[in-house]
């Protein structure tokens, strides 16, 4: 029968014992290493395992807390690795708390573009010892932070059994809110680095890695690119230069700072204000039809179908007559940090000929007073590895704005979430993205924030469907990279 040996950080005298005894109620439990002084996202801890592991399967427990396996479940998870041929499975589980609560904690499945550092694959990761050993001594860099990272992705078969097999101390109880910009916390900025390096060296090996080479944002280009389509190439006439747009549903607590604050820009071309009002109950619809009424450079639009989403309210809006030569994002509860936000923005499309401008933003409490983390400048973005390194990231910044051409070519997915993500990627994957790092954006944190306390099943299905975006778009690089592998071949070929 195979077995089974664990690696963990070392723990109190008491959850020693109450995880050992746990573990040892099962036949294929061969024994336990506590890695005192070791951290298991350094790439020597790995390789002492690799070296150590003498059974076909390995297991490591990524926390300091007791761990409560359930009935069972090591054999469970032999059974399910011999069936499918797993190189490495996790599974759903257990959170307990002090209070003695217990609440289920499902999980997702880990698919080809699941490439962010964050993943949840839970606490106890089991290895094949065979790929474990094998993907170590593949490790050329040494990592400090990364390692688990690392292995993870040289993992081919990756397998998530939706049973919850365990119980383990939730440690991080903060709302959703709170947790999404862990990331770009200016503290955690060399891991981000090292995590960069990880995710870039996994997308050249599988021939998904993008060389900085871009086209311009031009008419020129859409005639020549795969999005060519005759309504975005042939001659249009906008009616004004820049137009922000703000898709709303019942945001009466905040819509008019957000339209007050677009309006006041201060600019040497001309701009108009789209709002999309998602036939708001709320007071909304009242609120922008005074605003209207007061200034004509505020177009409030109400779709006359009752399916949109965000994405599709931002399609409305881009496809309308009114729209300007670009689009420029403001969400309905957030505002520009001053007048000058859309020359900065437009300055920046003309200067690099980009397709999309990514801005700053300070975070703001709803009186718009900083909260940490502070400003959000998202300076892992390079021009060399940008759009290499968003695979890996969850956002790209803000304000984002457009070039419409494009926009009314490519158009945004009908979601509530991800879709700037999505797009931003499929920009960006041909063209440029141009970068702006002074504050230009406030984003307001309060308990009227769509996203600020989600539970696990929204949670769980917002990262489903950004990790499926990434699939998508990881496939599209890779058959983008062969084509012109194939392309250049032939030319060597007729040469």
């Amino acid at each position: 029968m195979p077995r089974i040996e664990c690696y963990m950080p070392s723990m109190s005298a008491q959850d020693t014992s109450l995880t050992v005894e746990s573990l040892s109620r099962s036949d294929s439990f061969s024994g336990v290493t506590f890695l005192s002084g070791s951290y298991l996202g350094a790439t020597t801890t790995l390789r002492e395992i690799a070296d150590a592991a003498s059974e076909q399967f390995i297991l490591i427990y990524t926390k300091d807390n007791p761990l409560e396996m359930g009935m069972f479940a090591l054999d469970r998870i032999i059974s399910v690795a011999q069936d499918t041929d797993a190189d490495m499975l996790y599974a759903d589980h257990y959170d307990t708390s002090s209070q003695f609560t217990s609440r289920p904690h499902p999980l997702i499945d880990c698919q080809e573009g699941a490439l962010r550092d964050d993943f949840d694959f839970g606490s106890v990761l089991v290895f094949r010892t065979t790929s474990f050993r094998r993907a170590v001594r593949a490790m050329e860099t040494e990592r400090s932070w990364g390692a688990l990272y690392d292995l993870r992705l040289r993992m081919k078969n990756i397998v998530h059994i939706n049973e919850f097999l365990y119980a383990e101390v939730e440690t991080d109880n903060r709302k959703s809110g709170q947790k999404q910009f862990d990331y770009v916390d200016p503290k955690n900025r060399q891991v981000q680095i090292e995590m960069e390096e990880i995710c870039t060296e996994h997308l050249k090996r599988i021939g998904a890695w993008l060389e900085p080479v871009f086209s311009d944002a031009t008419a020129g280009s859409l005639r020549s690119a795969e999005t060519e389509n005759t309504a975005a190439t042939a001659e249009v006439s906008y009616p004004v230069t820049a137009s922000v747009i703000i898709p709303v549903y019942n945001r009466a607590r905040t819509i008019r700072d957000a339209v007050q604050s677009a309006l006041s820009q201060q600019c040497d071309f001309p701009y108009n204000v789209i709002v999309v009002d998602n036939h708001s109950t709320d007071g909304t619809t009242e609120i922008l039809e005074e605003l209207s009424a007061e200034n004509q450079s505020l177009i409030h639009l109400v779709p006359q179908r009752n399916d949109l989403k965000i994405g599709g309210c931002w399609n409305l809006a881009v496809h309308s007559s009114h729209c300007g030569e670009y689009a420029v994002q403001l969400d309905s509860d957030d505002v520009y940090s001053g007048p000058d936000t859309l020359s900065k923005v437009i300055a920046t499309f003309r200067k690099e000929k980009c397709a999309m401008v990514v801005g700053t933003y300070m975070m703001t409490d709803f009186d718009m007073k900083p909260i940490p983390p502070g400003v959000i400048d998202h300076k892992e973005w390079t021009e060399e590895n940008g759009r290499n390194n968003a695979l890996r990231i969850n956002g790209l910044g803000a304000p984002r704005a457009f070039w419409t051409p494009l926009l009314r070519t490519i158009n945004l997915p009908n979601t509530s979430y991800g879709e700037d993500y999505a797009l931003g990627l499929r920009i960006s994957r041909e063209y440029r993205i141009g970068r702006i790092y002074d504050v230009i954006y406030y984003c307001r944190r309060w308990e009227g924030n769509s996203d600020a306390a989600l539970d696990i099943s929204r949670v769980n299905a917002n990262n489903l469907y950004k990790d499926r975006i990434r699939t998508w778009e990881l496939q599209a690089r890779i058959a983008m990279n062969r084509k012109a592998a194939r392309k250049a071949q032939a030319e060597t070929q007729d040469k």
